[in-house]
C-alpha cells in the first residue's frame, strides 16, 4: 500500500489517452469540428488529462462553476477554488449542438490536443466570474484582462487528451502525477515539500526551502512552465537558473526538479489553494506558501494566502501548508532572516525591489551574493543582454 497522500478527490484522473490509441483519435479528429483555444485552455487540458486537476474530467458546466464561485466547491463535495471552464465566441457556441464531438487545437501550434464531448454550454458574467475569483474586475489585473477578452459562451463535457502540445519535449524535467508520485516512492519519502515558482530561485527562496527541507523527507521544486504574463522571465532561461543553483547549492539525493504546464492565473489566495491540489495530486505532504503567494501589483495582502488555508474546514485537504513570512539578508545578523526571527531595522537588511534587480542585470551589474548566488545572476545578465 503506498504512503503518499491519496489525490484530491481519492483517485487520480488519467484523461490522456496511450498511444496507438492516440494517434487513431488524432487521425479521427480530423474529421470533427475543430475549435481553436487559448494556450491557457491547453495548459488546463494537459493538466485534466494527466490527472493533476483531479477529480475533473472536463471542463465544468453551470451548475459545477457556480458552486465553485459561490463557497469554492465541486458539486460531488470536493473543494475546488477556481473554474476550470472553456470559452466560445456567441457564434460558434450557436452551432454546436450538445452531443457534438469537438476537436480542440491550439492557437499557436495548430496541434490538435484533446477531443470533447460538448454537453452543455451556457452564458456567465465576466464581472461577477473577475470579483470571485480575482477579487476585482479591474482590466489592468492579467487574469481579469484575461477574461474580459475571453468569448461569452462557456461550453462542457468530458475530454480525451490526445497529446501533451510539446512539453514534454521542451521540459527534461517534466513529469505526470503519477510519475512524480513513483519517484517519492522509490526514494522512500513519506513527507514532501513542494515549492511552488515562477521565478528564479533568490536567496530568500533557497533559504525558505532548506527550512522546508528540514522538516520533510524531501523537497519537490516544481516551477510552472505555461504561458507568463509580459515582463516574467521564460521558462528555459529559469530552468538554466534552478539546474545551476540545484547542481551547486541543494542535496541531490533530497531535491527534485520537476516542471508543469500551467498557466498562471495571478489570483492571489484562491490560488494558492490550487497550487496545493495540484502538488497533493503530485504526492506532496505540504506546500510552501510564502509573502503574496500567486499574487500581483497590490491586488492582495502580503499574507492572505495564508489566511484562506485557516477558512477551510478540516480534513478538506490532505497536504498542509508550510507559512512563510518574508524573508531578506540581515548584516547585523549575518545570515538570512525573517520578520519573526529579526530585531533589526529595514537599515540592516538588503532589499532589492524587482525593478532594481532588472536594472542591474540590464547593466551588467553583479548583484550581491547575499540577494542571488552568483551562478543565477551570470545567466539572468546573459539573459537581460541578448534583449
Amino acid at each position: 500500500m503506498s504512503s503518499l497522500v491519496p489525490p484530491h478527490g481519492g483517485r487520480l484522473v488519467n484523461r490522456l489517452l496511450p498511444q496507438p490509441e492516440a494517434a487513431d483519435r488524432l487521425e479521427a479528429a480530423r474529421h470533427l469540428t475543430t475549435i481553436r483555444i487559448s494556450s491557457r485552455a491547453v495548459s488546463d487540458l494537459v493538466m485534466i488529462g494527466t490527472g493533476a486537476f483531479s477529480p475533473l474530467d472536463g471542463f465544468m458546466g453551470r451548475e459545477e462553476y457556480n458552486a465553485v464561485l459561490s463557497d469554492m466547491h465541486l458539486t460531488s463535495g470536493e473543494l475546488w477554488p477556481i473554474p476550470i471552464v472553456l470559452d466560445v465566441s456567441s457564434d460558434l457556441a450557436s452551432r454546436l449542438k450538445e452531443g457534438t464531438q469537438v476537436a480542440l487545437a491550439s492557437n499557436e501550434s495548430g496541434n490538435v490536443v484533446a477531443t470533447m464531448e460538448v454537453r452543455e454550454q451556457f452564458a456567465y458574467s465576466k464581472t461577477k466570474e473577475a470579483k470571485r475569483v480575482f477579487g476585482t474586475d479591474d482590466p489592468h489585473h492579467p487574469g481579469v484582462q484575461k477574461l474580459l477578452q475571453q468569448g461569452d459562451i462557456y461550453i462542457a463535457g468530458p475530454v480525451e487528451v490526445l497529446q501533451e502540445d510539446g512539453y514534454p519535449e521542451r521540459f527534461p524535467e517534466y513529469a505526470r502525477p503519477v510519475e512524480t508520485r513513483a519517484e517519492f516512492g522509490e526514494r522512500g519519502w513519506r513527507t514532501v515539500a513542494a515549492f511552488q515558482t515562477r521565478n528564479p530561485i533568490h536567496r530568500s527562496h533557497e533559504f525558505l526551502t532548506k527550512v522546508a527541507l528540514e522538516l520533510v523527507d524531501g523537497l519537490l521544486i516544481h516551477p510552472v512552465v505555461g504561458k507568463l504574463k509580459d515582463g516574467d522571465i521564460p521558462a528555459e532561461v529559469r530552468m538554466e537558473c534552478y539546474r545551476a543553483l540545484l547542481e551547486r547549492y541543494y542535496p541531490a539525493n533530497r531535491v527534485l526538479l520537476r516542471v508543469y504546464p500551467m498557466e498562471m492565473r495571478y489570483a492571489g489566495p484562491k490560488e494558492a489553494l490550487l497550487h496545493a491540489i495540484i502538488r497533493q495530486n503530485f504526492g506532496c505532504t505540504h506546500i510552501c506558501i510564502g509573502r503574496d503567494h500567486a499574487g500581483v501589483g497590490r491586488y492582495y495582502g502580503p499574507f492572505d494566502a495564508h489566511a484562506i488555508f485557516d477558512r477551510i474546514a478540516p480534513g478538506e485537504l490532505a497536504i498542509q501548508p508550510l507559512r512563510f513570512d518574508n524573508t531578506f539578508w540581515c548584516y547585523s545578523c549575518g545570515s538570512m532572516a525573517s520578520h519573526r526571527t529579526c530585531p533589526h531595522d529595514h537599515a540592516n537588511r538588503l532589499n532589492i525591489s524587482g525593478t532594481e534587480l532588472r536594472a542591474m542585470l540590464a547593466d551588467g551589474k553583479l548583484p550581491p551574493n547575499e540577494f542571488t548566488r552568483p551562478e543565477v545572476a551570470q545567466i539572468l545578465m546573459r539573459f537581460y543582454a541578448s534583449r
